[in-house]
């Protein structure tokens, strides 16, 4: 598409654009937003595609615990090419292939501005889609398994809802580093792309006896680590799976739910939330660290799912929470 620019000389671009909070419907395309200017260590990617994350729709309804100045644009998780860069940015140059998960400016847009400590070089091996569905779902994963659950090689992890981004990131992710990988899905297609990313084991989270077919897998002992997407749902026979001193850890939530505290006691177990802004620097550098390498490896392999493209985005909000056996990762295409 060709660049359009204002009399004033400022490049324009395309962009959704949020002016209140609210439905899908509040996504707004705009095709006249001032592409902005890389800063001190920032550098503005020319995107190529843009994930689409839950917490996206979360934050729109105004509903999350982080609320934007309006307007504003949404997107975090971006793949394109490097446009130009501010001062002091000596790790990328115009051209180079990026990932990053944190835009400054927001992703849903075709040009995007991301801090030079949140971008990765993308390599010739993954597409830009691929690119796109490493940020949230991959750092997630890695925070929620080595951050919150400390989980160790030889323990046992139970990715309840694992057909998703984050679900399948966190199978590859759980596979490598030596853990008995358990997954779930809500259909069988669902359950073939889980045990092609790393499970050991699926079960069909529609089944109404699937939660016995687990307890009989995981032996007396149970499971040690759960990651759990939808814990209104599942928090209560979570922690009746647990084995002593496992721990469940709450990567998704819509809602809240009635469990029994009791539960906790007698094996002494764990429920532990996971925010992944709240990571360190170092933090986030160790989680690159590990993807870095499973990318180089050929472990890291994101799964892409419904694609849409920029104008579609409000759709793309509306599938995201009421479409059920989600697989892979949903993605704007610009």
């Amino acid at each position: 598409m060709k660049q359009i620019t204002m009399a004033t000389g400022q490049k324009l671009m395309r962009a959704i654009r949020v002016f209140e909070f609210g439905g899908p419907e509040v996504l707004k395309l705009q095709s006249d937003v001032v592409v902005p200017a890389p800063q001190s260590h920032q550098v503005l990617i020319k995107v190529h595609a843009c994930g689409v994350n839950p917490v996206e729709t979360y934050i729109r309804s105004g509903t999350y615990s982080r609320k934007p100045a309006l307007p504003y644009t949404p997107g975090s998780d971006v793949a394109g090419i490097i446009e130009s860069v501010g001062d002091g940015v000596s790790a990328f140059k115009k051209g180079d292939r990026v990932f990053c998960f944190s835009t400054v400016s927001g992703g849903y847009a075709e040009f995007a501005l991301s801090a030079d400590n949140t971008t990765y070089p993308l390599p010739e091996t993954l597409d830009f889609r691929q690119g796109a569905a490493l940020g949230i779902p991959y750092f997630t994963a890695c925070r929620a398994l080595f951050h919150s659950a400390r989980a160790r090689a030889g323990e046992s992890v139970l990715v309840h809802g694992a057909s998703g981004g984050v679900g399948l990131a966190t199978c590859q992710i759980a596979r490598a580093h030596g853990l008995k990988v358990l997954g779930t899905a809500g259909s069988e297609e669902g359950k073939k792309l889980v045990l092609q990313n790393g499970a050991h084991e699926v079960f069909n989270h529609k089944e109404a006896n699937y939660i016995d077919k687990i307890k009989t897998s995981a032996g007396d002992k149970g499971v040690d680590v759960i990651i759990e997407m939808l814990a209104n749902k599942n928090l209560s026979n979570d922690l009746k799976l647990l084995s002593c001193g496992g721990r469940v850890i709450v990567v998704g939530c819509r809602g809240s739910i009635e469990i029994n505290p009791r539960d906790t006691m007698a094996k002494e177990t764990s429920i532990i939330g996971v925010s992944l802004f709240s990571s360190t620097k170092e933090e986030f550098q160790q989680f690159a660290g590990i993807l870095q390498a499973g990318i180089e490896k050929g472990w890291v392999k994101p799964v892409i799912g419904s694609e849409y493209p920029l104008e579609k985005a409000a759709q793309a909000h509306e599938d995201i929470i009421h479409s059920s056996g989600k697989m892979g990762k949903m993605i704007l295409l610009l």
